[in-house]
């Protein structure tokens, strides 16, 4: 489960001008698929994500998940964003089994979840820290276990390491490789970084500038497991040069 289908999807924001966000967009991301959206500040990645979680709705076309039509937002869909917003005042523990508490779950039905998506994402002793207690990767790592929990059929994220250091964000990454390739949920990736979406998925939908389009979409080559490493390959950099040349024109 997790197959995402956008067809024929305009976003046109209206004020003083009217702005158009996005322009004919036509994706599929199949279930388990790790496909990354990859292009400029202010090309639109963000606004197809946020109509993707039922944020808001396109002004034309259609997205659906699992043949059923995105009309707002649901437990089917988790969203992690670039601040992981965690409730300070609550533990590790308290703020990743937060979600399904809210939604009246019963204990036995989360909390064994819970224990595994903090094991996955290397919190374990970490369960009784407060936010404040932990750095930004740490806090970010949160974020992923506490939509992980819930169970979603596809993970929605943008740009959820752009916050942090060239360090941290090499070791997310690498964790965030871990993390699919256990559950191999559906996600989709907001990204500028051309390196970072070589790097974790299996397809990149490269976008224009705005409005947005998708401009080229890549298959990558690269097998799996991967690891930094894989960033120093020959088949590496020859996509990243590729893909450097179809942005630039």
């Amino acid at each position: 489960m997790g197959a995402i289908s956008v067809s024929a999807v305009d976003k046109t924001y209206s004020g003083v001008s009217e702005v158009r966000a996005l322009a004919g967009i036509d994706l599929e991301v199949g279930e388990g698929e790790f496909a990354a959206l990859l292009g400029p500040s202010g090309c639109g990645k963000s606004t197809l994500l946020n109509l993707l979680a039922g944020f808001e709705a396109p002004t034309a076309g259609s997205l659906k998940v699992d043949a059923q039509p995105v009309v707002k937002p649901g437990p089917d869909r988790g969203v992690v964003f670039q601040e992981a917003a965690l409730l300070p005042w609550l533990s590790v523990w308290e703020n990743v089994v937060f979600g399904p508490k809210v939604q009246g779950m019963k204990a036995a039905d989360y909390e064994s979840r819970a224990s595994d998506m903090l094991e996955i994402c290397g919190l374990t002793a970490f369960r009784k820290h407060l936010p404040v207690q932990l750095s930004g990767g740490m806090r970010q790592r949160v974020g992923i276990a506490r939509v992980l929990t819930l169970n979603p059929r596809v993970l929605l994220m943008d740009e959820p390491f752009g916050a942090l250091d060239a360090q941290t964000r090499l070791t997310m990454q690498e964790l965030l490789l871990s993390v699919w390739q256990k559950l191999r949920t559906t996600v989709i990736f907001v990204t500028h970084d051309i390196d970072e979406a070589i790097l974790l998925a299996d397809t990149i939908y490269v976008m224009s500038a705005r409005p947005g389009r998708i401009q080229t979409r890549i298959q990558v080559p690269l097998a799996r497991p991967r690891s930094i490493d894989t960033t120093t390959s020959a088949e590496f950099n020859a996509l990243k040069r590729e893909i450097m040349h179809q942005m630039r024109h």
